[in-house]
Order: structure tokens, then C-alpha cells, then sequence
């Protein structure tokens, strides 16, 4: 396989990916996304429905509007997106919730700043595709909720989350796996991604000297100077807490890092970032197999390798090697990409049924997590697609 097999091979898997969001996936009946679809694409129409599913279904489905012209896309983009802003935005305090019933009632009301960050992510990409000016103001009114709420004016950063009123919550994690702190890497890496996405098509100075700002926050805080990788959780001060390594974050964060820089058009960061990209490239190497796959956490403490193969990592590792290729010219990291889809295409990909399993076990079981959930979504394998189809 060489990289123009690869962006082939993209293409068709992309097309793949929403005919299957597209069957299985949409609610009919309540609107929206359904909450849940097990591996033998068996639909639970009564589960909860979440935020951050339904951004990333109306951001995948946006960007491929825009990147096909594709009507369908856009048509499912203008329903999600509808359904978006009717039952996940709050009227009275502004934001989005975490997650709603599947009939569209309130569920989980706390402000997840990881979930504002999706939230304008999307409905930036929507306005993008459409034109639509009231999805962009939607935008900027949670970019100015962020910063006037969760913004740390004096350390730097965000804060991780918020009770339904702004007020402050005891316990801020994403799931059960996280540490309880006060900021972590993920949430700072995709308030950047929806930052730089929301700049392009509202360049204000005080957006880009944010976007400038988070780049620091990485430089200076959440990358492991001695080994390349990202520190997860941190206390307020930016004091780290742990010391887990997560490879599929490492390669995601060297590729946005720079697409961030790129977008704001600094030179200092597009040099300092392009510099980062091939140092997390290299550290990310640590975690790859000799299948190709890319293992899913180690522990140093424990001298613990999580020895599960995730679908998301993978499809990061591809777009993240693609990077450090164009970068540096160097073949070895084209073949870590054709080397990572070749395992995603192998193991991950139900090509009787459809869509990527969560993930892999290390004696290749499926894992049993389901096709759709709250955190399984199109936009890892999706937005790898796009990204391939874009760079090559």
C-alpha cells in the first residue's frame, strides 16, 4: 500500500462510514441521533442521548458537505443541527447539557466545558458548510460563556466543569476513568480545536490572541518536556497529577497543535508546533505494535500497558504520521500511517455490518461497547477520512 492507496482507501471508507450513520444511526421518530447501537447494529431508541455525540455527528456531517457537496450530507447536517440547538442548548443559562432523555427532556444538566468546546466546534463547521448566520452566533455566544466562566485569567487555562447555573460542581470528570481535577489535557486540547475552527470564520484579535494562549498553556504545561508526551490531569496551578501516558492523545494533540497555528497564521507557533509534532510523532512510537495497531495507555507507576486497541487512536495515528511525513519528508512515518489503517482495515472495520468496533482486545476480540454511544461517534474515523482526503 502506498499514500495514494491510502487517501483511495480513505475515500471509500469515508462514504462507508455515513451510509452506516445514516441507516442505523438517526432517529425517525424523536429526532436526532439515537442513544445507543450495538455491534450487531441492534438500535435502542429509548437511550440517553448525549452533547457531545450529537456535535460530533453534526460537525462529521458538515465537514463532509463541505469537503463532497453531497446533499445528503447537508440535509442530515441542517436535521442535527435543528435538533442541536432545540433540546441540548439551555434557554435559561446558556450552554449546552450533558446529556438529555431520549425523548428530549433534560437529563444531566452540568456545563461540561469538553462539551462546549464540541458544541462550538460543530456549529462553527455548520455555518461553514451553510452559511447560516445564526449557527456562527450560537457559536460566539458559548466562546463568551467559556471565557467568562470557565477561563482562568490567572494561571491560564480552563476550568473542567460547571453545575447547570455556572456555579461550581465537586465533581468535574468526563467518566468514571478520569481523575476528579481541576483541568486535563483533553478538555484544553478540544476547546483549541473548536477555537481555531470557530477563528475561520470569525478572525477576531481576541480570539486569536485565546487560541495563542492555549498553545502556551500546552508549550509550557501539558507537554512532558523530557518525553514528549502529554501530562492528563493537573490541579489549578497546573501541578500534574499522574502519570498515565494516552498514545492516541499524543498523536492527536502533534497534528491539531499545528492545524491551530496554521489557522491563527503565527510563524513562531507554525515553527515551535511543527517542532512539537514530530517530538509526539516520535513519542507515540513507543505505543505502536508490530501489527500496526497503537495500544491504548501505559502506566508507568504500575510498569502497566493498557493492551487495548481503540478505534479513535487508530484513526488519530493515521492522520498524526500522514503529519509528521509532510513535515519532515521522512518515509518511515508514512509507513506508521499505511501501517495503522492497514490494522484499522484488518481488525476494526466490520466490513459485513458496518461502522468500527470500539476496539480490539490483545487476543483481537471485538470489544463489546457498541457502534454508537455516548462517546462513539463518526468524528475520530470520519474527520481521519476528511483529513487524508485533504492532505494527500
Amino acid at each position: 500500500m502506498d499514500v495514494q492507496a491510502l487517501k483511495q482507501a480513505a475515500t471509500k471508507e469515508l462514504d462507508s462510514i455515513l451510509r452506516y450513520w445514516t441507516k442505523y444511526a438517526l432517529d425517525k421518530e424523536q429526532g436526532g441521533v439515537v442513544g445507543q447501537v450495538d455491534n450487531d447494529n441492534t438500535r435502542h431508541p429509548q437511550a440517553d442521548k448525549g452533547a457531545v455525540l450529537h456535535a460530533r455527528v453534526l460537525w462529521t456531517f458538515s465537514a463532509a458537505y463541505q469537503a463532497t457537496r453531497q446533499s445528503a450530507y447537508r440535509k442530515i447536517a441542517d436535521e442535527v443541527y435543528r435538533y442541536f440547538v432545540q433540546y441540548f442548548i439551555d434557554p435559561v443559562h446558556g450552554g449546552v447539557y450533558w446529556t438529555i432523555r431520549h425523548n428530549g427532556e433534560p437529563l444531566d444538566t452540568k456545563k461540561q466545558v469538553y462539551a462546549q468546546a464540541f458544541a462550538i466546534f460543530a456549529l462553527s463547521a455548520y455555518y461553514a458548510a451553510s452559511g447560516y448566520p445564526p449557527a456562527r452566533e450560537e457559536a460566539i455566544k458559548l466562546y463568551h460563556l467559556l471565557q467568562q466562566h470557565s477561563y482562568d485569567p490567572v494561571k491560564g487555562g480552563y476550568f473542567e466543569a460547571f453545575g447547570r447555573a455556572w456555579n461550581t460542581v465537586d465533581d468535574g470528570r468526563l467518566s468514571s476513568k478520569d481523575a476528579n481535577e481541576k483541568k486535563t489535557m483533553n478538555t484544553h486540547l478540544h476547546v483549541l480545536e473548536a477555537y481555531s475552527t470557530l477563528y475561520g470564520s470569525w478572525p477576531q484579535e481576541s480570539l486569536r490572541v485565546q487560541i495563542q494562549q492555549l498553545l502556551q498553556v500546552f508549550d509550557q504545561h501539558i507537554i512532558n518536556p523530557h518525553n514528549g508526551h502529554l501530562h492528563l490531569f493537573f490541579d489549578e496551578h497546573w501541578q500534574v497529577k499522574g502519570d498515565a501516558i494516552s498514545y492516541g492523545h499524543d498523536i492527536e494533540a502533534s497534528w491539531l497543535l499545528l492545524e491551530a497555528a496554521e489557522r491563527i497564521q503565527d510563524e513562531h507557533w507554525v515553527d515551535r508546533c511543527r517542532q512539537i509534532a514530530l517530538t509526539m510523532s516520535n513519542a507515540t512510537l513507543e505505543g505502536m505494535d508490530v501489527d500496526g495497531g497503537l495500544w491504548y495507555e501505559y502506566e508507568p507507576a504500575h510498569d502497566r500497558m493498557v493492551q487495548e486497541k481503540h478505534w479513535w487512536p487508530q484513526a488519530e495515528a493515521v492522520v498524526g504520521f500522514v503529519n509528521a511525513w509532510q513535515i519532515s519528508g521522512e518515509a518511515k512515518y508514512a509507513q506508521h500511517a499505511i501501517g495503522a489503517w492497514q490494522f484499522i482495515d484488518q481488525h476494526l472495520i466490520d466490513h459485513e455490518r458496518g461502522e468500527w468496533y470500539w476496539g480490539m482486545t490483545a487476543g483481537y476480540r471485538p470489544m463489546p461497547q457498541g457502534k454508537v454511544g455516548l462517546w462513539k461517534c463518526p468524528y475520530h474515523n470520519g474527520r481521519a477520512c476528511l483529513e487524508i482526503m485533504k492532505r494527500l
